[in-house]
């Protein structure tokens, strides 16, 4: 009989403990997968908190999927066309240049702006209301993706994938561009009053040496290939101080920064425009700007973003 009691108690400990076991861990796995819900979500949190404060900084952006008008604009989102600069007044809204067209699937997202020959003519954004320009302190940066061969896709003479200015390059300007003959290097020009650079002129100001000097950075072995998109950010801060200074990079990477931009940039913003493809012949797509100078972290985020700038609106 107590032999049996016995039994009948050594079963019924047993039974406890292995309840006791398996509660336990039924528990800890409950526990394992609610803090992976908590990972992710914190993880998730993080990333739109990034896309916020790009999303804030925004002031313009084309996709170019379907049309040249603007996704997302604080100013006018129209494009216009011009025969050229001195004609403003004859300016079309929409794009008007036969060799300047939607492609269709070819962008680096969607469809892309594709250019195939070098003509007369502009296409352009106002600047006004896209662009936070300020006669103090002027910060901004300015995104965009290009597809090209520079070595047999461009014609001869220089070539500019973008120009914002209320004059021209060298007044007040902010652009890259290619140089006139192979091996072409790819460079940054952040210009100010050509009055104040330049105030007694002799020669063209394109082979100025001061005006030379002012283009920085220079990359001598770009990272541009016909079946490769190219990631282009001009960044730059403290514009109309006696700080400023601008960055270009390229596919994420800083490829150079000029420092000590003390010639004041001095625009009528109603005449400012947002010059794109001047001389160009290729591809371009996802035209970004934005309304302060952006941080690596999130110049990488632009680069590596999996649905182009549209994820963050």
């Amino acid at each position: 009989m107590k032999h049996t009691q016995f039994y009948s108690s050594s079963v019924i400990i047993i039974i406890i403990c292995l309840f006791a076991f398996t509660s336990c861990k039924q528990e800890t796995k409950s526990n394992d997968q609610n803090s992976q819900p908590d990972e992710e979500k914190k993880e998730e949190t993080e990333e739109k908190s990034d896309y916020t404060a790009l999303k804030n900084a925004l002031t313009f952006y084309a996709s170019f999927d379907n049309d040249v008008e603007a996704n997302f604009a604080l100013g006018d989102k129209q494009m216009y066309t011009v025969p050229s600069r001195k004609a403003k007044d004859s300016a079309k809204v929409g794009l008007h240049k036969p060799d300047i067209s939607i492609a269709k699937g070819k962008g680096k997202y969607g469809d892309g702006l594709l250019f195939t020959e070098r003509s007369k003519g502009n296409i352009y954004y106002p600047s006004k209301g896209n662009i936070a320009y300020s006669k103090e302190n002027w910060s901004g940066a300015v995104s965009f993706w290009l597809q090209l061969d520079p070595g047999t896709d461009l014609e001869p003479g220089y070539c500019d994938p973008i120009q914002i200015t209320d004059v021209s390059y060298n007044d007040a300007a902010i652009w890259v561009d290619f140089t006139k003959e192979n091996p072409r290097d790819f460079r940054l020009g952040v210009i100010g009053d050509r009055e104040v650079w330049n105030p007694n002129p002799e020669g063209p100001d394109n082979e100025n040496p001061i005006f030379l000097e002012k283009l920085k950075p220079v990359v001598k072995t770009p990272p541009f290939g016909k079946e490769v998109w190219t990631h282009i950010l001009i960044n730059f801060s403290g514009l109309n101080t006696q700080n400023g200074e601008a960055s270009l990079y390229m596919n994420g990477e800083l490829k150079g920064t000029r420092t000590n931009i003390t010639t004041p940039f001095t625009w009528d913003l109603e005449a400012s425009n947002i010059y794109i493809g001047l001389g160009y012949i290729g591809l371009m797509d996802e035209l970004s700007i934005f309304s302060r100078k952006l941080t690596d972290e999130e110049i990488s985020t632009i680069y590596t973003l999996q649905n182009g700038v549209q994820s963050i609106l």
